[in-house]
């Protein structure tokens, strides 16, 4: 309806559609809503990222570092080996003299492994009732063939005592007929020559009785020595298995000792020698070994054994117990280089064995231990990480840790350890050092 004071009024006010008017409002709201939502992430960001009262501006990540320190210096050599002892007894299965009867090596009973022992205290018994039975049977044979000397004594002397009478009726007829041609003075030639052949076959058969006499006696000591040998074949072949029966108890030779039982390869395995088991002659099966007198044996490389020399100062370290430390010293030096196996053959080593200081209960043989040789000790050095020199154009370089950057520095180096080495000058006592390169460019207003 038209104002009829003003009837232009329609025409300044053109009518706009319903429809466009509603999608200019959700273009408007849409606007709103993104940079609503950009000031809201604006915000977030800002509050993240403001320090907190009294906190220092945010810096780069802390690098690690060391304390330059002063003490002793030590150069050491490392060595790894295997424990044994320096005073020992092996304990070998017998090589038995009675080998011909092929009794089998059992052992009855053996000390555990680790045991502490006392001198003749028993450590192993083989079984040896087979071989006891054996020196029974040949008791009984050396009884036989003691019999059977005395039977044939008795009969030797039966026959000893028939030749004697026929050796006496042979002397009689002789002396008949030397009688007889004695008195021949009457008889006739004929009588005299048949009286005197009678007489040289008296002697004749006197001398062969004779001499069937000593035949006999011959014959009867050589078929008594035959019986005799017999005999003592059977007495030295008995005596042979008692002495085996001797060597089949062992006892420990030491005043204090330790029994080590050794191992053999058993089922696709290393175990150790039990209870039962069958032994080979010779074999070594255990050892006893004197706990005061431990060593290490060890290896040292060609090129480096020049360095060590017999009563160097050493620390041992057990591997099985970490917290465990000896100390010790050099005491032998091999004078031969010896190879490796297959392919380390070309690699040369010297024998090197370091004798351990005390004692402890953990302290046994087969141990896989380490050895640090102190080749040499400087007392009161300034000393820093290895870790913490690197080498530049030749030189060798520290970074001193200040505050805002690090400050490189040029150092004189001196002797080394393993994970220390020695400065002689570019550093002061109580500096700390990096322990890795700095990331930033550092202020090289302090090099030297």
């Amino acid at each position: 309806m038209s104002d009829p004071e003003n009837p232009k009024s329609e025409e300044a006010t053109p009518a706009v559609p319903q429809g466009h008017r509603r999608h200019h409002a959700r273009h408007v709201r849409l606007i709103v809503v993104v940079v609503a939502v950009l000031l809201t992430a604006a915000a977030v960001v800002a509050l993240a990222f403001r320090p907190k009262a009294g906190e220092a501006s945010p810096q780069l990540p802390a690098l690690r570092s060391a304390k330059v320190v002063k003490g002793p210096l030590e150069q050491t050599l490392m060595l790894t080996g295997q424990t044994a002892s320096r005073d020992y007894v092996d304990i070998k299965a017998p090589i038995m003299r009675g080998f011909e009867s092929g009794r089998e090596l059992i052992l009855l009973y053996l000390v555990p492994s680790g045991t502490r022992v006392k001198q003749r205290e028993r450590l192993a018994v083989i079984d040896g009732q087979a071989t006891q039975d054996h020196v029974d049977d040949i008791g009984d044979t050396i009884s036989s063939a003691e019999a059977d000397i005395r039977k044939r004594k008795s009969e030797h002397e039966i026959d000893r005592e028939n030749l004697r009478q026929g050796l006496l009726l042979a002397k009689a007829e002789l002396d008949k007929a030397r009688l007889e041609l004695a008195a021949s003075e009457t008889r006739t030639a004929i009588d005299k020559e048949l009286l005197r052949l009678s007489v040289e076959e008296a002697e004749a058969k006197y001398k062969q009785s004779q001499a069937d006499v000593q035949h006999k006696e011959t014959g009867h000591k050589a078929e008594i020595r035959i019986l005799e040998i017999t005999r003592e074949r059977h007495v030295r072949h008995r005596d042979r298995h008692r002495n085996d029966l001797t060597k089949y108890t062992f006892y420990s030779p030491m005043p204090d000792g330790l029994a080590v039982v050794q191992s053999v390869w058993r089922g696709g395995e290393w175990s150790t020698i039990q209870q039962g088991d069958q032994l080979q002659p010779g074999q070594l099966f255990i050892k006893v070994v004197n706990p005061a007198s431990m060593i290490v044996l060890s290896n040292a490389n060609q090129s480096e054994s020049s360095h060590v020399r017999i009563g160097q100062e050493a620390r041992i370290r057990l591997d099985g117990f970490p917290g465990l430390t000896f100390r010790g010293n050099v005491f032998s030096l091999g004078a031969i280089a010896t190879g490796g196996w297959r392919t380390q053959y070309y690699i040369r080593n010297i024998p090197v064995k370091v004798a351990i200081e005390g004692s402890d209960p953990k302290l046994i043989p087969d141990l896989s231990a380490s050895v640090e040789i102190i080749l040499s000790r400087e007392e009161n050095v300034l000393q820093i990480p290895s870790a913490a020199v690197f080498k530049e154009n030749g030189q060798s370089v520290v970074y001193v840790n200040k505050p805002g950057r690090p400050e490189r520095r040029v150092v004189e180096l001196g002797a080394a350890s393993s994970t220390h080495v020695a400065v002689k000058s570019g550093l002061a006592d109580g500096e700390h050092v990096l322990l890795e390169a700095p990331r930033q460019q550092p202020d090289k207003s302090g090099a030297t």
